[in-house]
């Protein structure tokens, strides 16, 4: 390095970068057998001129004093031997639509230092309104190609290795292997960004075969509730459509949990974006699926609400930023609510037992048909964590809505074996004290609720079961 002063370095730095003066080019797009654009030189001199930049960047021609500045609160925050390991982290990131674009954005911005990036397609119009850092200049240009461009601009010294091609399970070991330039390193993690379901599930089945580390986003299509968001175990995203049918395939693979993976949990609903039909003229045609960018992948229009992408992003790159470092974090759906589902399982199972006895049958042996999973479906999903006569959200509980006919039902069918026949429909939240009261008044006094509560209280139980009937259609 110059023995110049800091500041006269810096400005000669960026004069011996090329001009953005001169005329742009006009080039010929070639695509690839994906149907891609094929990586081009920059049609811009402004772009030459950052690319110039970034290469003597990543050849250490930069000053470590301004990548410091640059970073330091993210230094101060995570502090310095949390950062260092961030700094020095390998992440792939697969897929860079409008989440793994902001993923990628934000990973650069916080100081991750080597990021290799997969993805065979390219900008488009209708992905403005989503993606992280395209422009109306990058359409038509591959997403490996504009995100590198883009963010080189933010950190010319991060390292990049950009492959242009759709993710299969049969290139799985060359796409995912380590890190030879410079240094040799296993990727620290993957983000899983792919919105096709096969090939999501073939990356994820492969990661943890490997026991590589990854991180996988679920569907932000059709969103609007950024509170919805959460982190957890695939085992747990059982709300989520696209979780389900990703859970459900690695199942049958034999990978039934040990992926974290951001999910929403909000629900489908009269009003809200769905996917778009196909117009009925290209049914008539004949091959749907060859409408579709490659074998397998969707031809419909999933509506998109920009901002969800980027929120999904954002949670990713979160996740992996303080599971690099070392940052002490637990996610809201994990332990905490955990527990809290668990006691309200083993209060119904009560409640069904002292059902049985007040209605002269055994309750010995009696098992519950719901799992604790149920338990939060019921909770927060169709009660909203709030009781149905209150409002309250605290010391909640599930109780039968009406009195069981003739007792409970107690299914016998197998030797050995008594289970009650209580479904999710039966079931309504309230808070203990409440619940004890209906317990005695409906359950066992035979009042009906309609009789017991007020029109309001009956509506509401009315509405929150019709949609609960909705809801059930994509668990």
């Amino acid at each position: 390095m110059s023995t110049r002063p800091k500041a006269y370095v810096s400005v000669q730095f960026f004069l011996d970068v090329p001009s953005w003066q001169d005329k742009e080019l006009i080039l010929v797009v070639k695509l690839t057998d994906f149907g891609a654009a094929s990586p081009l030189p920059s049609t811009a001199k402004e772009d030459d001129r950052v690319a110039a930049l970034a290469r003597r960047a990543q050849q250490g021609e930069y000053d470590q004093s301004l990548i410091d500045e640059q970073l330091t609160r993210t230094a101060t925050f995570l502090t310095p031997l949390r950062f260092d390991k961030l700094r020095s982290s390998f992440i792939i990131v697969v897929g860079l639509g409008g989440v793994g674009s902001h993923c990628t954005s934000a990973l650069v911005r916080s100081g991750v230092s080597h990021i290799r990036l997969i993805d065979f397609d390219q900008i488009t119009l209708s992905s403005l309104n989503r993606h992280a850092v395209a422009t109306l200049a990058d359409v038509g240009t591959p997403k490996v190609r504009c995100v590198r461009k883009r963010l080189e601009a933010v950190a010319p010294w991060v390292r990049w290795e950009c492959i242009n091609e759709v993710w299969r399970k049969d290139q799985g070991e060359r796409l995912l292997c380590r890190w030879d330039s410079g240094m040799e390193r296993e990727p620290d993690y993957v983000v899983d960004a792919i919105d096709n379901i096969n090939s999501k599930v073939d990356l994820l089945k492969h990661c943890h075969e490997r026991g590589i580390k990854v991180v996988s986003s679920m569907g932000a299509g059709c969103k609007s509730d950024p509170t919805r968001i959460c982190i957890g175990d695939i085992s747990t995203s059982i709300e989520d459509p696209l979780s389900r049918t990703t859970r459900r395939k690695l199942s049958l693979m034999g990978v039934s949990q040990g992926i974290p993976v951001v999910y929403s949990t909000e629900k489908p609903g009269l009003g809200k974006a769905q996917l778009l039909p196909l117009p009925e003229e290209e049914f008539l045609k004949g091959k749907v699926d060859e409408l579709s960018v490659l074998p397998d992948f969707r031809a419909r229009i999933l509506p998109v609400l920009g901002t969800m992408p980027a929120v999904f992003g954002y949670t990713v790159a979160n996740f992996v930023i303080l599971e690099i470092s070392g940052y002490p974090h637990e996610p809201a759906a994990g332990k905490g609510r955990d527990k809290m589902y668990d006691g309200i399982l083993s209060g119904l199972q009560g409640l069904e037992e002292r059902l049985a006895r007040a209605a002269g049958q055994d309750p010995l042996g009696l098992r519950v048909p719901l799992t604790k999973n149920d338990v939060g479906y019921m909770i927060e999903e169709v009660f909203r964590g709030k009781s149905v006569v209150s409002g309250l959200a605290t010391r909640l509980a599930l109780t039968r809505w009406t009195a069981p006919p003739n007792g409970i039902g107690i299914d016998q069918r197998l030797a050995g074996q008594i289970s009650s026949t209580v479904e999710l429909e039966h079931l309504v939240c309230m808070t203990k004290e409440e619940a004890a009261v209906h317990e005695k008044e409906v359950l066992r006094g035979g009042m009906p609720p309609e009789v017991f509560y007020d029109v309001g209280v009956v509506q509401l139980v009315n509405q929150r079961r019709q949609e609960e009937s909705q809801y059930s259609r994509y668990r």
